[in-house]
């Protein structure tokens, strides 16, 4: 079949500056072409990154896109601007079209618009109507699912279907659990949703000898909360153990993090921003056990006591809460092993190669469906 992926404005692909999405779409389209799919994908042009390329089997194909805006209402009209001009690269005979832009499956041509499927990576805020003629709403989390149809009638939400993100890496290497560092991990962006001033206050309370390091670009451009809020962060700190790397955008170097770190926290307080958590899955996958806030989303794939610890992060106690938390697993070495060996699973259940195959599944069903109601309307 032929699937066309439509990428971001803000975020080029490769994914040089990051970014979840651009991530996991990046290895899924190779992964769609390994399994012999024709796949083309089309993204935000960047500094020397040519205009078409093959990558792996996949035709990449880039447009001028922006860095992202500040204003939520100017972020929607650059999207506007980039996808229509996106709508001119997409072949006329994709037989499925993977959106990530607001307006693709408003604007694309009506044939296409019929094959589309939106990636709803967010909680909707309305905007599940607008895309009545998607052949699917795919949702990355239960969440999600949930929060898609409660937008739409009851006899369209067959259309919904959950689908995880995968982990964004191949085979990664065997990791020694007995070689793990007495560090406690977070890697994502620097913005107050994420909980950071919990893990600090949390963290300097703790007679401890371990390190916190946080990873993750604060600048506004990269969605971070800004200098002034990395600032009031660094003030927060003070003189503890803790350390602040900046963006870490090299793959390689971000699994070197994963792979040192013994505890990997993740605090969000995003309660409708959050709802996936690809940062703890990926620290899953490196032997790091995940210490998150009880959102939602985060039980699709962390089982308190089993792979994992959740706290309450909306208790009035909750910056006690976590230090216990995490306390408690520096301090029981048996405890964070079990943890973190049953945390690995999760190379296996999120692997690109398993959620590529549900992809695909669901792809070859639309194209059955649309052949179905095609004769039907003969």
């Amino acid at each position: 079949m032929k699937i066309t992926i439509i990428q971001g404005a803000f975020l080029p692909v490769p994914p040089k500056l990051g970014g979840a999405v651009e991530k996991m779409w990046f290895a899924l389209g190779k992964s769609f072409a390994k399994q012999g799919h024709e796949v083309v994908q089309v993204s935000r042009r960047y500094a020397d990154m040519p205009t078409e390329e093959w990558i792996n089997g996949v035709l990449h194909k880039r447009v001028r896109g922006y860095a992202t805006p500040a204003s939520g209402l100017h972020l929607k009209w650059l999207d506007l601007l980039y996808t229509l001009r996106v709508r001119a690269m997409v072949p006329a005979d994709s037989d499925i079209v993977v959106t990530n832009t607001f307006w693709a499956s408003v604007v694309l041509p009506a044939k296409l618009r019929r094959r589309s499927i939106p990636d709803v990576q967010r909680m909707p805020k309305g905007q599940m109507r607008l895309y009545n003629q998607a052949v699917r709403l795919r949702a990355n989390s239960t969440p999600v699912a949930e929060a898609i149809c409660r937008e739409l009638p009851t006899d369209q939400h067959p259309r919904v279907v959950m689908i995880p993100n995968p982990l964004p890496f191949q085979e990664p290497p065997t990791v020694n659990l007995a070689q793990k560092q007495p560090v406690v991990l977070y890697a994502g962006r620097i913005h107050p949703e994420k909980g950071l001033e919990l893990v600090i206050s949390a963290f300097k309370k703790l007679p401890t000898t371990w390190k916190l390091q946080i990873v993750g670009p604060a600048e506004t451009s990269a969605g971070g909360g800004g200098t002034a809020y990395l600032a009031s962060l660094k003030q927060l700190a003070g003189n503890a153990n803790i350390e602040f790397t900046g963006p870490v955008y090299d793959m390689e170097l971000l699994n070197r993090y994963y792979a040192e770190a013994s505890i990997f926290v993740y605090p969000s307080v995003a309660e409708q921003g959050e709802t996936f958590g690809l940062a703890p899955l990926e620290a899953m996958a490196w032997g790091c056990v995940p210490v998150v806030s009880s959102l939602a989303c985060f039980h699709d794939f962390i089982e308190h006591e089993h792979n994992g610890l959740i706290f309450d992060h909306r208790a009035n106690d909750a910056i006690s809460l976590l230090g216990k938390t995490i306390e408690r697993l520096q301090h029981d070495a048996a405890l964070r092993a079990e943890l973190a060996t049953r945390a690995l699973d999760v190379r296996q259940s999120h692997s690109i190669s398993c959620i590529a195959s549900q992809f695909i599944q669901e792809f070859e069903r639309i194209i059955q469906e649309q052949g179905i109601n095609k004769l039907a309307t003969v």
